[in-house]
């Protein structure tokens, strides 16, 4: 997998001060998407164990909130092998600290259905990992930039915690 950033002070993508990590690939093409650049699977560079220490000391700061994933698309079948064993890495050494993921797939059908596009060996265990997950395409037509943490009003941040525990 490779990625076009780690932002390690990040405070527009999720809840408190963020280290955010912008996975490369993505086949949804969203007209009007922010990072159309990271579409590219080739775009950036490779995430290495060099790119997962950077990213694990920088969680270390006690100022920290949590981990986010976006892009790009975290859960394009090319990428979730690498963003499992992220947060497994992530989960095992900060189990305080919350993860959010963006996705421009939608969970019930895309991702957790058996015959979903993006459903994978690697998807269930991911989201359970996931405390918080905004879901949708990014609909031009429906953009607010009043929103909190989405960019269309079809967006949603679901608390998978409480998703799975239904």
């Amino acid at each position: 997998m490779n990625y076009g950033a780690i932002k390690k002070i990040d405070i527009a993508n999720g809840d408190g001060v963020r280290v955010s990590l912008f996975v490369s690939g993505c086949k949804n093409h969203c007209k009007g998407c922010f990072q159309s650049e990271t579409w590219d699977f080739n775009y950036g560079k490779k995430f290495d164990e060099d790119a997962l220490q950077e990213i694990l000391d920088a969680l270390s700061k006690p100022f920290i909130q949590g981990l986010t994933i976006l892009g790009g698309e975290p859960f394009e079948v090319e990428n979730q092998p690498c963003v499992r064993a992220l947060l497994e890495r992530v989960k095992s050494a900060f189990p305080q600290k919350d993860v959010w993921c963006y996705t421009g797939y939608i969970l019930e059908t895309d991702l957790l259905a058996e015959n979903g596009c993006r459903h994978t060996e690697h998807t269930e265990a991911i989201l359970h990992m996931v405390d918080f997950l905004v879901d949708g395409p990014f609909i031009l037509e429906q953009k607010d930039l009043s929103l909190k943490f989405r960019g269309s009003k079809n967006q949603r941040i679901i608390n998978m915690n409480e998703f799975f525990a239904r």
